[in-house]
């Protein structure tokens, strides 16, 4: 009977609870509209980045090509969470269904874990373009983009069809209530009644594995990079290089460092509170500052965007 009543628990109450930024605010509403302008600031930022590289043949090269890939992750990856977290606190709801849950989760990992292998991408086709400039055309050529491009997408969402069906199998028979503004797999976990060890210490595995990989391309290709910077004559061409590559090398910073907290720091460090800051950083100030870095940052990108106001101008 106990066994009976301990079922029905987890498999009739299917929707779970988010509570999330706006419960841990003295001021919601005032939240609410910094983050619905963030949101639309990440959304037309990146959009603007994209359709000024796809527009301007002078910013056809495969780092730009890579830039308008981290942009569009970039304008999913906010999308995923921002847009329900919004319309719950107008409309006064928290709730959200398994399904509903299960796709969140799958969607954010597998855009995070593309993220992680296209800035990977990046930092090599960095070392090529800066180590190696007479045979990059050759050796970033548009196939080889495109394979770099598409694998990225494909190991983020190996990442996403591994963890996010095991997570979701998993018994939920205590609070339905989710320490967080979406459904990201650490807090769902916690309101597991089963052992989750074992499942913990394999997906801490996968994300060394991951980091593991990623770092050590992005690492190696940033060592040969400032040992080529070193060698050069040219103060112009060592600045323009440091230009390029701290650019990068901030966005990569961010990214991996909320989430190297996120997932691979012992429990023992973590609150819900800490959890939903570091959260905000990589969901929604992340996708906002990546257009910033890159356009600010950037002469060629700053160029064409005074370039493309000029002609709108012109035709008004």
């Amino acid at each position: 009977m106990e066994n009976t009543t301990w079922m029905a628990n987890y498999t009739v109450r299917s929707d779970f609870e988010l509570v999330g930024l706006f419960s841990q605010s003295k001021h919601p509403a005032v939240l609410c509209v910094v983050i619905f302008l963030a949101f639309l600031m990440a959304l037309s930022g990146n959009t603007i980045l994209i359709l000024l590289i796809h527009c301007d043949a002078h910013l056809h090269t495969p780092m730009y090509f890579f830039i308008t890939q981290l942009s569009l992750m970039d304008v999913m990856y906010i999308s995923v969470t921002v847009p329900k977290m919004l319309m719950d606190q107008v409309m006064g709801v928290n709730k959200i269904s398994a399904p509903e849950c299960g796709m969140q989760m799958f969607f954010y990992l597998t855009l995070g874990g593309s993220e992680f292998f296209l800035l990977a991408a990046m930092a090599y086709d960095r070392y090529v373009a800066i180590c190696h400039p007479l045979r990059y055309p050759i050796l970033m050529n548009h196939r080889v983009c495109l394979l770099l491009v598409s694998s990225s997408w494909i190991l983020g969402s190996v990442d996403g069809f591994m963890l996010t069906p095991v997570t979701m199998t998993f018994p939920f028979c205590r609070s339905r209530e989710i320490h967080h503004f979406f459904c990201e797999v650490p807090a769902v976990m916690k309101l597991s009644c089963s052992d989750t060890s074992l499942y913990e210490t394999l997906m801490y595995l996968c994300c060394v594995l991951m980091l593991f990989i990623t770092v050590t391309v992005i690492l190696s290709s940033y060592s040969f990079i400032l040992f080529t910077i070193h060698r050069m004559n040219s103060a112009e061409g060592r600045k323009k290089a440091f230009a390029t590559c701290s650019s990068h090398m901030m966005v990569v910073i961010s990214f991996y460092g909320a989430s190297v907290y996120t997932y691979m720091l012992p429990t023992s460090y973590h609150t819900p509170e800490k959890d939903m800051i570091v959260s905000v950083f990589y969901t929604i100030l992340t996708p906002v500052l990546n257009p910033l870095i890159y356009s600010l940052r950037n002469k060629d990108v700053t160029r064409g965007l005074k370039k493309m106001l000029n002609v709108g101008s012109v035709f008004q």
